[in-house]
């Protein structure tokens, strides 16, 4: 078996190109991911993800999708049924904490079971950012709620949820992208927060929930700590407040390379997000040529990114023994439009 190298990569269509099975055999990416133009039935999607893992000879080959709920949930009905956004849990959480807090489980799990049975393994939840008024939509209702405590305790529950049913939680975006102005899918946001703001604000959900296996950057500058570079690549942003500050040791992915945030061609991202200290790259868009730049400054996984990749995978095995019937129903008496 190959060494697998230090990226996650996406792929054009519903099924592998010849060039696509003969790349990533070549060039061995530690994962995958799945958007909706990769999405269209079930035995589609099995067969999709089984290539991709016989491609790498690794039956157990993380696949990442993104099923929040609302906007961003890649997977619908029939597949899927359409989930509330964060919002929605962060609505009624404050209206009564425990049953925002058990919804946000209910609903985490219910992903668990709707990804299992494709073989998807990991899922980009739970959405951590706090967003402030006037920050950019890009966030927006995907958020639990404007106040730290809320995020905390929802978010807790959803990555819970989600490792009661297997499935491997990857919290976003850490250190928090809540105060940006700008939607990092088409240009790099500033923000100028104190640091003592943002160590109230927008790091303290990271850092209540710092011993989860996986997070995703955000591609924010932060002018109190890096002026000059976004999270994804600055150093001192990873070293000093995601891995100091913050205290996450777990496995740290970029957010996606071929959002319009990063500056420079794609092996140049590569080499500045590994170089800061990412444990792994993330392209999604599956642009056969930009995959290639990004391998090509792309190193193999190894040392501590070896092992907290390892760690991470510990958290795809166990599943409880819920009935999928009886979570549903329970569901419904919260937000019966998905029962």
């Amino acid at each position: 078996m190959t060494e697998s190298k230090a990226m996650i990569l996406g792929c054009a269509g519903k099924s592998l190109t010849r060039d696509e099975i003969n790349f990533y055999r070549n060039e061995c990416p530690w994962g995958f991911i799945l958007f909706a133009r990769n999405i269209s039935e079930t035995e589609q999607i099995r067969d999709l993800i089984a290539a991709m893992r016989d491609c790498i000879e690794r039956p157990d080959a993380p696949v990442f999708i993104d099923q929040e709920g609302g906007r961003v949930q890649r997977l619908r009905p029939p597949l899927a049924p359409n989930y509330p956004a964060g919002g929605a849990l962060g609505a009624l959480w404050r209206d009564d904490h425990d049953a925002g807090s058990r919804a946000a489980w209910l609903m985490a799990r219910l992903h668990a079971f709707d990804l299992s049975r494709y073989g998807i393994s990991a899922d980009c939840l739970p959405v951590l950012d706090v967003p402030i008024e006037g920050a950019s939509d890009v966030i927006g209702a995907r958020a639990y709620g404007n106040e730290p405590r809320a995020v905390i305790e929802l978010g807790r529950a959803a990555a819970e949820g989600l490792m009661s049913g297997g499935v491997l939680p990857v919290m976003k975006h850490i250190p928090g992208h809540g105060r940006a102005f700008a939607d990092t899918h088409f240009e790099l946001p500033t923000v100028d927060a104190s640091m003592s703001d943002l160590q109230r604000h927008d790091f303290a959900p990271f850092r209540e929930l710092n011993h989860l296996p996986m997070a995703m950057t955000a591609h924010v500058v932060y002018s109190a700590i890096d002026p000059k570079n976004p999270a994804t690549t600055s150093g001192k942003v990873i070293d000093e407040i995601i891995r100091g500050e913050i205290g996450f040791d777990g496995l740290l992915m970029s957010d996606d390379t071929s959002m319009k945030a990063l500056s420079g061609d794609f092996p140049t991202k590569a080499a500045a997000i590994l170089a800061a200290g990412c444990d792994l790259v993330l392209h999604c868009n599956g642009v056969f040529e930009e995959m290639a730049g990004i391998a090509s400054r792309t190193t193999g996984l190894d040392g501590k990114s070896l092992e907290r990749a390892k760690r991470a995978l510990t958290y795809i095995k166990d599943r409880d023994a819920a009935e999928e019937t009886e979570i549903r129903a329970e569901f419904a008496t919260y937000f019966d439009a998905v029962a």
